[in-house]
């Protein structure tokens, strides 16, 4: 464990969702609280799935609404203009987006810009929001990417094809629900993916040059989570015991995505997404043994602590504990059916140099990672992920 010494190096910074609901049929709680706000015009953002799922909800509640439902890919800044006009045309004083990652960073971002000409361009980066003035209320219909308490967003950036992100506490939702009873009917590929999505978020934030004793707790308690119920809510997808510890899990990691955020899995795994249109929760997955198994002499007291949070017992040095870490989270991997290699899933090989140096310019990321990487490493990770 970090000392006590070393967590008065870096101040603490939490920005959170000034209402945070959690629980089975939550969602009531939600058009209840909605319904007590003088809001009366609100543009709902998600994806054609999510669509007969949550039109129950969508008939409850006491506005005028304007359904955009066209996320169906991971975003690009295309769509989010699409999304901005629609919504400035529809002139919504509350955005409530409903579905994956993908469906609340759009959300997040039109909240935050809608009603401005500013250019997303401008605004990829830290803190380069001056604020927002319309509602924002998400849902996540998945567990995975914690988007809907963190102040991150993410979007392909059409002009070079590079995954870019939004961070700004002003895209931290006004009011989040997270109700369990939404992921039930998640397939088991979306399933395994998210999961392992949501667990890279909580090991990445455990083993992270920025960690503190509170993201520590939340990320630590997260790797149990999820570690001991994907594999039976993969199996199962209506365990709701399952999926109700899975949503507990992510919403864990998205809580360490504001004040410590993730490493060189991230890194690594935009250019996969970005280019090959690899889904950012199976990339991760693809990339996380890989990684750690580069981080690990970095801090191998850190990752030894992940490994006994998977259920692996204590080993002869925190080495070797965790090694047997690794395995664990390569076995994980392979009961979910998360395919083992980059070229099971057609990326060619000579792709790697160039996805290399795409992968280092991500170095609001890369800074957080336990052991610097160069052109070389991130390329040596990519050959043994092939």
């Amino acid at each position: 464990m970090k000392s006590l010494e070393a967590y008065t190096e870096n101040r603490i910074i939490m920005n959170q969702p000034r209402r945070l609901v959690f629980g089975n049929d939550c969602v009531s709680q939600f058009i209840e609280d909605f319904a007590a706000t003088a809001l009366d015009r609100a543009f709902v953002v998600t994806a054609p799935p999510i669509r007969s799922l949550i039109d129950p909800l969508l008939d409850s509640l006491k506005a005028k609404l304007s359904i955009w439902d066209c996320i169906t890919r991971e975003p690009d800044t295309g769509m989010f203009e699409d999304a901005r006009k629609a919504c400035r045309s529809f002139g919504a004083n509350a955005v409530i987006g409903i579905g994956g990652g993908s469906v609340l960073d759009v959300a997040k971002l039109v909240a935050a810009m809608s009603d401005t000409d500013g250019d997303i361009h401008d605004a990829f980066g830290i803190g380069k929001l001056s604020g927002r003035n319309i509602f924002l209320a998400c849902l996540p219909t998945t567990s995975g990417t914690g988007s809907e308490v963190s102040p991150n967003a993410l979007i392909i950036d059409q002009l070079d094809n590079t995954k870019k992100g939004v961070i700004s506490p002003y895209i931290v939702p006004d009011a989040s629900y997270i109700d369990p009873m939404l992921t039930l009917t998640v397939p088991p590929d979306m399933t395994a993916s998210t999961g392992m999505d949501a667990l890279t978020h909580c090991i990445e934030a455990y083993a992270n040059k920025f960690a503190n004793p509170i993201t520590d707790l939340y990320a630590f308690e997260g790797i149990k989570l999820i570690a001991d119920n994907l594999k039976i809510a993969f199996d199962d997808g209506k365990n709701i015991v399952a999926r109700t510890k899975m949503a507990l899990g992510s919403l864990y990691g998205g809580l360490c995505l504001g004040p410590v955020n993730t490493g060189a899995v991230h890194a690594l795994a935009y250019p996969l997404g970005s280019e090959y249109k690899v889904p950012h929760g199976l990339s991760n997955s693809m990339m996380l043994p890989h990684v750690i198994d580069f981080n690990i002499p970095a801090s191998p007291e850190r990752y030894a602590q992940v490994a006994i949070a998977m259920g692996v017992s204590p080993a002869s040095s925190d080495t070797e504990t965790a090694k047997l870490g690794l395995k664990r989270i390569k076995q994980l991997s392979s009961e979910c059916g998360i395919p083992s290699s980059l070229s099971k899933i057609g990326i060619p090989y000579d792709a790697i140099n160039r996805m290399a140096k795409s992968a280092m310019t991500v170095t609001r990321l890369l800074k957080n990672n336990l052991r610097e990487l160069s052109v070389s490493d991130a390329e040596e990770i990519y050959i043994k992920a092939y």
